[in-house]
């Protein structure tokens, strides 16, 4: 059964022809302990690593082959202001943070993951803003729901917002 998000995205941008990429998500969930998120899954079996309209790229796991193999790389080193991010949650720990994308302008989109992991909300944390504006924003979906959001222009605060209504591509790292 097709997640709604990712049925939505298909919608929206019509997957490689290609194909997505074959991980062994049981083995990743054993080696590393992490679970990922349902709708995730779905789009890296669906479209696999590479760009939505040469704006946004999404990180997968290993894959042979793929420069978009580095979901579990961990946090991106040059990450700052998670004061900023904090007094958008609710009080409590910051949860642990995981980019999945990378968007124009080196903004970078990571899941909270906090609770279930279907349960992961997404933040953003961008680059440059202006003087006293909080370099995150918080969406609140999962991964399918906001790539949906990025290209309907729900999200209208990342750096350079791709047009509502064009005609949508994904480039698969395999150029097909």
């Amino acid at each position: 059964m097709s997640h709604p998000a990712v049925a939505r995205l298909c919608e929206l941008l019509p997957p490689p022809v290609s194909g997505g990429d074959a991980v062994n998500w049981a083995e990743i969930e054993r080696t590393t302990g992490l679970a990922l998120p349902a709708d995730y899954r779905e789009f890296v079996e669906t479209y696999g690593g590479g760009e939505i309209d040469e704006y946004l790229s999404v990180s997968t796991p290993p894959v042979p082959g793929s420069p978009y193999g580095d979901l579990l790389d961990g946090v991106d080193p040059a990450l700052g202001c998670l004061e900023e991010l904090g007094a958008l949650l609710p009080i409590g720990a910051l949860p642990p943070l995981l980019p999945f994308a990378y968007l124009g302008h080196g903004d970078v989109a990571f899941w909270l993951c906090e609770g279930a992991p279907d349960d992961w909300r997404v933040a953003v944390f961008q680059r440059q803003v202006a003087y006293g504006m909080n370099h995150w924003i918080v969406f609140e979906g999962g991964m399918a729901s906001f790539c949906v959001a990025v290209l309907t222009g729900e999200v209208d605060s990342l750096g350079a917002r791709l047009p509502a209504g064009s005609q949508h591509e994904f480039v698969s790292w395999r150029g097909v």
